[in-house]
């Protein structure tokens, strides 16, 4: 069943913010107990996940491809508009993920 747009729309933002925050937080309490770092290990973490959670935000890349591929083949240019509006939401949603955790933890690291 196909979802809706903005439904799609929201849940990519939020599923790839999710994503985000909770890998790298969960991340820091792995390295708590470990003896590391915690703060840095999760500005850390908040750089190294991006990409993750734009990819599991909108459902691994055969669907994204595929959706391109309609758009261009078969003349499905809406289809082609709205992959690219949901890969920009899961952008925006790391981006912000990658922000809170740079404003909590006011660590400056260059990976």
């Amino acid at each position: 069943m196909k979802e809706a747009f903005f439904p799609a729309f929201m849940n990519s933002y939020f599923i790839a913010l999710g994503v985000l925050l909770g890998g790298a937080l969960v991340g820091g309490l792995s390295a708590f107990f470990t003896g590391q770092p915690p703060i840095t290990t999760v500005a850390r973490l908040s750089e190294n996940l991006r990409i993750w959670a734009i990819v599991a935000a909108i459902g691994g890349t055969f669907d994204a491809v595929y959706s391109f591929e309609r758009g261009i083949f078969n003349g499905e240019t809406k289809d082609i508009l709205k992959q690219v509006l949901l890969i920009l939401a899961a952008l925006g949603g790391a981006q912000t993920g990658s922000t809170l955790i740079h404003w909590l933890t006011q660590e400056n690291i260059t990976p």
